[in-house]
């Protein structure tokens, strides 16, 4: 069993502080051996890494490979358009971006209540409708970031579509904030193909509590932490494609493996497992920097994030980590210069409390 997609919202960089500097001779030796060991899934979107993703799939993998022995996904930003014409000139510039003039998937971008709004205003199913209807995109969709009653109200109105990507993976299973185990459940009910993302959590699930990692290593010694989240997102019965961000030659070879499916037993350790992150994870934060492009004190949010909670898991190291904070400081704003406008909190996926967080980051650091 391995249902990897190789998603392009987190790539290899020259420069780890520009998100831009791809590397792009370590990510074209991961698009060869990712199709070698079988994979044919790439995700992307014309926001990721601010517009370089589909260029940097366009130059590593549609310029040189044949078209047949991949699939291309891409998303449309519909909360950024102000008509229904406009989803048509975006598009003309994926295809442009991409190489390519036929998407194997093409989904509305993070869906929610206010984004739903929009689509229905702008018409953006009837444009994806008639995408499909033009042969200019296979399968249809949306990538969605809200409760499970709004998605059984978007499925129940528009039947038409064939994919929903959503976010699961087993901490956020039983979560009463992201509920994934009932979005799934819905996306389910409607025969809907199921496509994840966010299986390891922005990486949360690759590195877990000593108490919990020794939890797993009772089962299976020898694989990774981050296995574990792969296999349980791949064991859903109705999911398609597991989306894995990847940035090195060790986690693509890691995510290719077969994987055996999780058992009853593997299962309800993983539930212990979840408890004891929630427990011992101060901002369970994912790294996906939706939030940071919609600040305007332009503060690295992630990044000030990931360095808190290693702080919070190791008080003691906090000289290692305060010099590694006065780095960032350099190019980024200080979390102290936080305005509380919550740009960044309407646009979180996670639904976190950033004002306070970031309050929470600058009293330890500063």
């Amino acid at each position: 069993m391995n249902k990897t997609g190789f998603g392009f919202l987190r790539l290899p960089r020259i420069d780890a502080n520009d998100e831009k500097s791809v590397d792009y001779q370590l990510l074209d030796q991961m698009v060869d051996t990712f199709l070698e060991k079988g994979g044919t899934y790439f995700d992307t979107a014309y926001t990721y890494l601010g517009g370089v993703s589909e260029e940097a799939l366009r130059k590593s993998l549609v310029e040189r490979h044949p078209r047949n022995v991949f699939q291309i996904a891409t998303k449309l930003p519909g909360y950024k358009v102000k008509s229904y014409e406009e989803c048509w000139t975006l598009f003309e510039e994926q295809q442009q971006r991409c190489g390519v003039s036929c998407f194997d998937v093409y989904l509305l971008h993070w869906l929610n209540d206010k984004n739903y709004t929009l689509a229905e205003q702008y018409d953006e199913f009837r444009f994806l409708r008639e995408l499909k209807a033009a042969g200019k995109a296979k399968e249809i969709g949306f990538s969605y970031h809200d409760g499970p009653e709004l998605l059984d109200r978007i499925l129940t109105a528009h039947p038409e579509v064939d994919i929903v990507q959503i976010q699961v993976n087993y901490l956020d299973w039983n979560s009463e904030a992201l509920r994934a185990k009932e979005l799934y459940e819905v996306a389910a009910k409607h025969n809907k193909k199921i496509i994840i993302m966010e299986p390891v959590k922005g990486g949360n699930l690759a590195k877990i509590p000593e108490n919990a990692e020794q939890l797993l290593k009772q089962f299976r010694p020898d694989e990774s932490i981050a296995s574990w989240a792969i296999r349980f997102a791949s064991s859903l019965d109705q999911v398609a494609i597991v989306l894995i961000g990847m940035n090195s030659m060790e986690q693509l070879h890691d995510n290719m493996r077969e994987l055996d499916p999780v058992t009853s037993k593997e299962l309800r350790s993983l539930e212990k497992v979840a408890e004891i992150i929630r427990s011992n994870t101060a901002i369970p934060c994912t790294g996906c920097n939706y939030c940071a492009p919609n600040c305007p004190m332009h503060i690295a949010i992630p990044r000030y994030f990931a360095i808190f909670n290693d702080y919070k898991r190791n008080p003691d190291e906090m000289w290692k980590m305060k010099p590694v904070y006065m780095e960032i400081k350099k190019t980024f704003s200080s979390p102290s210069s936080c305005i509380g406008c919550q740009n960044c909190e309407r646009n979180c996926p996670q639904k976190l409390g950033i004002v306070e967080y970031l309050k929470e980051v600058a009293q330890a650091f500063e």
